[in-house]
């Protein structure tokens, strides 16, 4: 609890509705949808004794594009608009993790892996619903959103993080990053 304010964190059931009455469009709640089986097969392989709130990562992973539709028309900050919003709800942990999806603040290397790591991580391997590589991820920002050497900078500057926190996720998992989104996609080609 923060200032008196309860700080909860919402259930699949109540993200879903969230994100209906916040108006995602379809692509962004599949994008999430995605985000957030990714942040689940990193956090169901971690290894024995690094605890993280399976919970925490689940909510936030669906809700940290929450005002990324809104945002499109009002060309506001998703991430900083999307923290505002949550706080205001009451969910102070996701609002800090979505707040810090897009670039990680003050990020320790030397500290425990956090919620908000893998969430960061995870979007950064998603492209629309795909899973992809770091790589691919960075050049499809900059063909969308690079309108400016500075903007064009900062993604390549994010790129880094990215790949930083990818090696401290690593360390924490017990079996390779890849494997785990192995997983994903096949039960993904098993359910079609």
């Amino acid at each position: 609890m923060k200032n008196n304010i309860p700080d909860r964190i919402p259930d699949r059931a109540e993200c879903e509705e969230l994100m209906a009455r916040y108006s995602m469009l379809p692509n962004i709640v599949e994008h999430s949808l995605q985000v957030m089986r990714v942040s689940l097969a990193v956090t169901d392989h971690l290894q024995d004794g690094v605890y993280v709130n399976r919970d925490l990562v689940a909510a936030a992973a669906l809700l940290h594009d929450i005002t990324k539709t809104r945002s499109l028309t009002t060309k506001e900050r998703h991430a900083a608009s999307g923290g505002v919003l949550l706080r205001e709800l009451g969910f102070l942990r996701v609002a800090e993790i979505v707040e810090q999806h897009v670039i990680i603040q003050n990020m320790d290397l030397e500290e425990r892996l956090q919620e908000m790591e893998i969430v960061y991580y995870a979007d950064k391997r998603v492209m629309h619903d795909k899973i992809v590589t770091i790589d691919e991820r960075v050049h499809d920002l900059i063909r969308r959103y690079a309108t400016g050497e500075q903007i064009r900078d900062q993604i390549i500057r994010n790129k880094e993080q990215a790949l930083i926190v990818e090696r401290k996720i690593a360390g924490f998992m017990k079996i390779s990053i890849q494997d785990a989104l192995e997983l994903i996609l096949r039960r993904n080609n098993n359910s079609q």
